[in-house]
């Protein structure tokens, strides 16, 4: 399984943000706790529409060394819509 950033280009809020995608729910939801992150920071269908939780940068960078794919903005939506077609 992978989890995977995109580049961190959102503004929101002062800060810019990313998106934390994962091959499996499960991971996503491990992945996440290893970095600290809340289950209510969760976002998922039907309210979006792949799974997904929202990064800072500096959550970002964490993410990446604790081993995250980067993948550019082209790479995380084929991995939405991976995912979509899954759920």
């Amino acid at each position: 399984m992978a989890v995977y950033v995109d580049d961190a280009i959102w503004d929101w809020r002062g800060r810019k943000w990313c998106h934390l995608l994962a091959d499996d729910i499960d991971e996503l939801h491990r992945f996440a706790t290893l970095l600290g992150l809340h289950r209510t920071s969760y976002q998922g269908p039907p309210k979006t529409s792949a799974p997904h939780y929202d990064l800072t940068a500096y959550e970002r960078r964490r993410a990446i060394a604790c081993g995250a794919t980067v993948c550019d903005r082209a790479a995380i939506v084929m991995v939405a819509r991976r995912l979509r077609r899954r759920a």
